[in-house]
């Protein structure tokens, strides 16, 4: 038997209802993911920071606003800037960092979780950890459909009953992409099982 691969990141996707989603999951993961954490958040610019603070003051793990041609370093999640693109991209020592630019909006958003989740296809990231929460339209489910054509994907979507908007997680399970409709209070623990925690 081969040894199975491991997850390599967490990308994370939320719109409407996602702050509030976000200040209940985050503060339940523990210490110690031993991968980076990526959140795509639809938010407007000067908004990002300081939501990654409030996060971080409640959290075990680090929680910070992604920088450009940052280092992505285990147990630390990144909250992709208000009003510019994000993307994972890799150096010329293949570490994984973050790349935020802007660009003209895609399908009127920016930060867009599609832009985000194709940016892992050139990787070196053999298997991601997607989670889907809250959030209107459908924003990210090409990006996973994408994504699932290239790497091995594990993706967990927040249930409707526990969702303020159920767009984003019904577009992801309309397109037989989520492996697990988890309620928000569960999520933590779903990823922490699949990480082997």
């Amino acid at each position: 038997m081969g040894k199975a691969r491991k997850f390599g990141i967490i990308a994370l996707a939320c719109s409407t209802g996602g702050p509030q989603a976000l200040h209940t999951l985050i503060p339940m993961l523990p210490e110690h993911l031993g991968v980076p954490m990526v959140i795509l958040q639809h938010m407007p610019s000067g908004f990002t920071n300081s939501l990654a603070e409030r996060v971080d003051n409640m959290s075990k793990i680090k929680v910070k606003e992604a920088t450009n041609g940052e280092l992505l370093l285990p147990d630390v999640a990144y909250i992709a800037q208000g009003g510019k693109h994000f993307e994972v991209d890799t150096d010329r020592s293949g570490n994984l960092i973050s790349k935020v630019y802007d660009g003209p909006p895609i399908n009127n958003l920016r930060p867009n979780a599609d832009v985000m989740y194709k940016s892992l296809i050139d990787t070196k990231i053999d298997k991601v950890l997607c989670v889907v929460l809250t959030g209107m339209g459908s924003d990210g489910a090409k990006g996973i459909e994408a994504l699932k054509e290239k790497k091995e994907i594990y993706c967990i979507t927040q249930n409707e009953e526990t969702c303020v908007v159920y767009g984003m997680p019904r577009a992801v399970e309309l397109n037989g992409l989520s492996d697990a409709s988890v309620p928000l209070n569960k999520i933590a623990q779903t990823i922490s099982k699949k990480l082997g925690g």
